[in-house]
């Protein structure tokens, strides 16, 4: 049960929200239960009808008529008290009009579609509240007060500025605070950092972030209530209230449709003198073409994106989406993967790259840090078993350390002052690469260096080119990750603007900017996006990975990890929006000319009832055209997909053996430069040569029908022959020097172990975006 005076509270009353969602149900049964009971007369009128009991049919029409009418007066009274009117004013007007001139087979047809129309569109009808109960559940209920003997457990709301607290190991932070001693936090949910922040001692922590590292002592900064993580929750509760209705695509072609169906009736009883032609014209415009045809092409792309993974949680958001112009992304773990992996290793010379993540995977292994984790995926990757460790400690913040095949392996920050002239260099590459390194150290001595880093998507770019063709203008980088790292991701995918370290406040600042110049999507994964994700016009949360504070807050959620599923929304949301604008203009326009046809008296009330359900017919049929997909090329094998895909992450030792042995030649012609470059040369015969062949023999031509034809593999053809090119030069330098590499080969040896490492680099993140990205999973 909630705390009485819980901090993380919303605004409005947590007790109403059963009241509300009783209320949805009931509101749904009401619709459900008018259709059902205007069905049942207006087919129990016509049994009375062909019984030969016509009064007793329209009496039950008649029945049917008010109905119908009834909730109908309540729904627009409520349009007009919010100072709009839309396509169910037209409706209550032909209801009456039939019943004031005794057409009472009219009025229950035109009932009937009423009920029709409005249980359709209750499966598309957008929310009045966001519910933020993940961010409720996540935020700590409790603290650890720190007493003489150890700590005592007390509400968050008893926490007061200037005590002393204790967070345990994988713990939320309760309240904003100041660190004693220093700690290693998860800082992701409140600034899309993926990895983990050292904090030294005297440093700020916020409510909100996840300890990381072992036990921590938080000096009290600030109440429970006033800490970031309940600011999180008021955002997202504002920007929820702020975020304006979007007007449905009925509505707003029912703004010029009323009045003109108005006047024609107008001066059709003004001309004839007979009102039945008013009625007939009412009739006739019945706006059902709006009423039925809309909501069943919004359903249905509705229904076309959940089949492609996405979840859109009402009609009103797949319509905005399929008007988007700005698209505003969360970096970690949207564009990016969202957890580092360890992208190249740099080894001292003596030592291979197996050899050293054998050793520190057995070490990283009983560790729970996030880079502890990619260390051991990475020797998983390069097929090396860990090796058993004893005796493993972990330093915060600084690394862990073990016993393993009597070395003493630690990983982690460096731990001498003096490097040697690879090291140096290996610390170079972590600048420019923007990338963490990681310290393997044998009995104190520097052995390796492990880069790690935040890898995009492999369906990133692909991703963006399809939102730019489905419409979205301006894509816009929204991180509170480091300005270099988000710079570098914003550049390498063609993005328009970056802003970076940027507070969950000021997303919902640049949200509110962006909807200005447009309707703005935003796409994040956090609980730091969950009020951007609020203010936006459409939110779109990544929730395969249990974000559920992002998912609550959304208007679709996708439920796998493929960022790529965005551009299939997109492009449904904006071919369901076309074919609902086209059903809508085109029923229009034909209940226009029968309208006319029924001012000029061709059209009895009755009639021109009929000829609206054909109408109707003909732009139902034209909507449900959303329930099916757009011609794309054959499906692409996703088996042989995978496969190929799996290898790629198997020989990341042999193309880090390339720029290895590139780099050894640093030397001259070494002992150790040849043993790397003979390694090298093996590795690349054995391994990635028989990888590239394959490809070409097997996957390239199994891609071509997905790809358009033959034509679509001739670029990534061409980059095969280059690395057989390199390759066969190198095998050509090692047999012009069987006894070991003369000084006058090192230059043309290191272009070439370059050159073929930077094919190899290009080839592979072309294949891992352009074809490997094609399968659903």
């Amino acid at each position: 049960m909630q705390h009485a005076n819980d901090p993380f509270a919303p605004a409005e009353s947590t007790a109403t929200a059963p009241d509300r969602r009783h209320e949805e149900r009931s509101s749904r049964l009401r619709e459900v239960a008018l259709l059902g009971v205007v069905v049942v007369l207006v087919a129990a009128g016509g049994v009375a009808w062909w019984a030969g009991a016509p009064t007793a049919a329209d009496v039950v029409w008649a029945a049917a008529d008010v109905v119908a009418l009834g909730p109908a007066v309540v729904w627009v009274a409520a349009d007009l008290r919010a100072r709009r009117w839309g396509a169910d004013l037209l409706a209550v007007l032909a209801l009456a009009a039939t019943l004031a001139v005794g057409e009472f087979l009219a009025g229950a047809i035109v009932a009937a579609m009423i009920a029709t129309g409005r249980v359709l569109e209750a499966g598309a009808r957008r929310r009045a509240s966001r519910n933020l109960t993940a961010l409720l559940d996540r935020a700590p209920r409790v603290a650890h007060l720190r007493t003489g003997t150890g700590h005592e457990t007390v509400p968050v709301d008893e926490v007061r500025s200037g005590q002393l607290i204790v967070v345990l190991p994988g713990e939320v932070v309760p309240v904003d605070g100041v660190l004693p001693d220093g700690g290693t936090f998860d800082e992701s949910a409140l600034t899309g950092e993926p990895l983990p922040v050292s904090r030294p001692a005297d440093d700020t922590v916020h409510s909100g972030v996840v300890n990381a590292g072992a036990a921590v002592d938080v000096r009290a900064s600030a109440a429970a209530a006033e800490s970031a993580y309940a600011g999180v929750v008021r955002l997202a509760e504002q920007a929820a209230a702020r975020t304006a209705r979007v007007a449905r695509i009925a509505d707003r072609v029912a703004l010029w449709f009323l009045p003109a169906s108005l006047l024609i009736a107008a001066v059709a009883w003004a001309v004839s003198g007979e009102p039945g032609r008013a009625v007939a014209v009412l009739v006739t415009a019945t706006p059902c073409p709006l009423l039925l045809a809309v909501p069943i092409a919004v359903t249905g792309g509705m229904s076309r994106a959940s089949k492609a993974g996405v979840v859109v949680k009402d009609g009103a958001a797949l319509e905005a989406l399929g008007r988007a112009s700005v698209l505003l992304m969360d970096k970690t773990g949207t564009v990016t993967r969202g957890r580092p992996e360890i992208t190249d290793v740099v080894c001292a010379p003596g030592h291979d790259i197996a050899g050293v993540l054998e050793l520190a995977a057995g070490v990283e292994q009983y560790s729970p840090h996030v880079l502890a984790a990619a260390v051991v995926r990475a020797a998983a990757s390069a097929g090396v078993t860990p090796a058993p460790a004893d005796d493993v400690t972990e330093e915060p913040g600084f690394g862990v350390e073990g016993r393993v095949r009597g070395l003493r392996v630690r990983i982690g920050r460096a731990s001498g002052t003096g490097r040697p002239a690879w090291a140096a260099g290996a610390a170079r590459r972590g600048r420019l690469d923007l990338a963490s390194v990681l310290w393997v150290e044998f009995d104190s001595e520097p052995v390796a260096a492990l880069l790690a880093k935040d890898p995009i998507r492999p369906d990133a770019a692909r991703t963006m080119r399809r939102l730019r063709a489905a419409g979205i203008g301006e894509v816009r980088l929204l991180t509170g990750d480091r300005v270099g790292n988000a710079r570098e991701v914003a550049a390498m995918l063609g993005l328009d603007d970056v802003d970076a370290e940027v507070t969950p406040a000021e997303k919902v600042r640049a949200v509110e900017a962006a909807s200005a110049r447009g309707v703005t999507v935003m796409t994040g994964d956090g609980v730091n996006d969950a009020p951007a994700l609020a203010a936006a016009d459409v939110g779109v949360a990544l929730g395969s990975r249990g974000a559920t504070a992002a998912a609550q807050a959304a208007d679709a959620v996708i439920l796998d990890d493929r960022l790529d599923r965005l551009a299939d929304a997109a492009e449904i949301a904006r071919r369901s929006r076309r074919l609902a604008v086209q059903s809508a203009v085109a029923g229009t326009l034909l209940s226009l000319v029968a309208m006319l046809a029924a001012a000029g008296g061709f059209l009895v009330p009755v009639a021109g009832a009929l000829v609206q359900e054909a109408i109707d017919v003909a732009v139902i049929l034209n909507a449900l055209r959303a329930l099916g997909g757009a011609k794309r090329g054959g499906p692409a094998p996703a088996e042989l997909v995978r496969r190929f895909e799996s290898e790629h992450e198997h020989l990341l030792p042999a193309r880090a053996a390339v720029r290895h042995a590139a780099d050894a030649l640093a030397e001259g012609a070494t002992t150790t430069a040849d043993t790397a470059v003979r390694t090298a040369a093996r590795l690349v015969a054995e391994q990635l040569l028989p990888h590239e062949q394959a490809e070409e023999s097997e996957l390239y031509p199994a891609l071509a029908p997905a790809l358009g034809g033959p034509e679509g593999t001739v670029t990534m053809s061409r980059e095969h022959a280059e690395i057989g090119r390199l390759a066969r030069r190198l095998q050509r330098h090692l047999a012009e020097a069987p006894e070991g590499i003369q000084p006058d080969q090192v230059d043309d040896l290191r272009a070439t172990l370059y050159g073929l490492d930077a094919v190899l680099t290009l080839h592979f993140a072309q294949e891992e975006e352009a074809y490997f990205t094609l399968p659903s999973s």
